[in-house]
């Protein structure tokens, strides 16, 4: 069985009208914060839950969403957004609020399955109908003609995934000791950029919508998504063979939820996520999956690439974030190159 954002997308409607009906008198309600392209995959998903958590407990629940940029949410909830969970796009951004915030446990990562990543996709390229440009891997992208779009590694985790993505094929194609050959692949790459926007939902729409570029860089889910979204016959979407493994952790933020009394039904909520039906629902939206019978049933839509993780080409997320995308630190220096 294989689905699709525009299929799911046309019973969106009648889901929120009954979930509206139902939240009017809603026993409780949660929030979920989460990272800016992940408004319509929520939108569907929070009906299901709601339905779900109807079924088990015979109560009813309103599910508030807030979307932005990871980073950018991260922080809203340590200067005192009352979220109950965060659904985010890189790891960082949920272990800041345990380390500078205490408002996770740090075992976190051990609280769900996976590492506490429901799902996960790796980094994809838009072009534009017919590839003009040819792009068909990542060496393309330094090509001297080529406009890419993506979001600002300053600001979005989205970026950061791309940029690494980036230094990983580099690396594998020149080695990863010779340093040299790697930083000149990527501050042409970087020179490339049109648009460094703040986020991958504007990032999208600078491509999309401004007709800004000959590449959109972001998520393999959010290439695949908009193609269906535009028109399939507008757009075309290249997977290169070599990428990054992007999980999209999620946690409870314990503090908020025991003083909101909503702990039982927050934990609830992400333990759905791993249900079948949910893992159907997000490989309709283009997310890679976890489980073995869903897998299978989309086996035709993931192409199989060689993910590289962020430990293998930076020392893990606290290395990068120290040696790279610090004030200061390699995107900055390769930038000023």
């Amino acid at each position: 069985m294989k689905s699709k954002p525009r299929f799911l997308k046309s019973i969106i409607g009648t889901l929120l009208l009954s979930g509206a009906v139902q939240a009017s008198a809603a026993d409780q309600t949660i929030l979920n914060t989460s990272y800016d392209i992940a408004r319509e995959l929520f939108a569907a998903y929070n009906p299901t839950f709601e339905q779900h958590w109807l079924e088990k407990t015979g109560k009813t629940i309103e599910i508030k969403q807030s979307h932005a940029g990871s980073s950018k949410q991260a922080n809203a909830i340590m200067n005192g957004l009352s979220a109950d969970i965060v659904t985010f796009n890189q790891v960082t951004d949920v272990q800041v609020l345990h380390d500078k915030g205490k408002l996770i446990p740090a075992d976190w990562k051990e609280q769900f399955p996976n590492a506490s990543s429901p799902y996960y996709s790796t980094i994809a390229f838009l072009v534009r109908k017919g590839n003009p440009k040819n792009i068909q891997n990542w060496g393309d992208l330094a090509a001297k003609d080529v406009a890419l779009v993506f979001p600002n590694p300053k600001t979005s985790g989205n970026g950061r995934y791309t940029f690494l993505a980036a230094q990983g094929y580099a690396q594998k194609t020149f080695g990863k000791d010779n340093e040299a050959k790697v930083d000149d692949f990527l501050s042409t790459f970087l020179k490339n950029v049109s648009v460094f926007d703040t986020g991958g939902r504007g990032a999208t729409t600078t491509f999309v919508e401004r007709g800004i570029g000959d590449v959109l860089i972001t998520f393999e889910s959010e290439v695949n998504n908009i193609r269906n979204q535009y028109g399939v016959d507008n757009y075309e979407v290249v997977v290169p063979k070599t990428s990054i493994l992007a999980e999209f952790p999620v946690a409870v933020v314990e503090k908020n939820v025991k003083k909101n009394g909503t702990e039982d039904v927050s934990r609830e909520y992400l333990n759905y996520l791993y249900s079948e039906a949910s893992q159907r629902l997000l490989a309709g939206f283009n997310y890679r999956i976890h489980n073995d019978v869903v897998k299978k049933e989309f086996a035709d839509t993931f192409p199989e690439v060689d993910l590289l993780t962020v430990e293998s080409i930076a020392g893990g997320w606290p290395q990068a974030t120290k040696d790279i995308f610090a004030n200061g630190g390699k995107l900055d220096q390769l930038q000023r190159r």
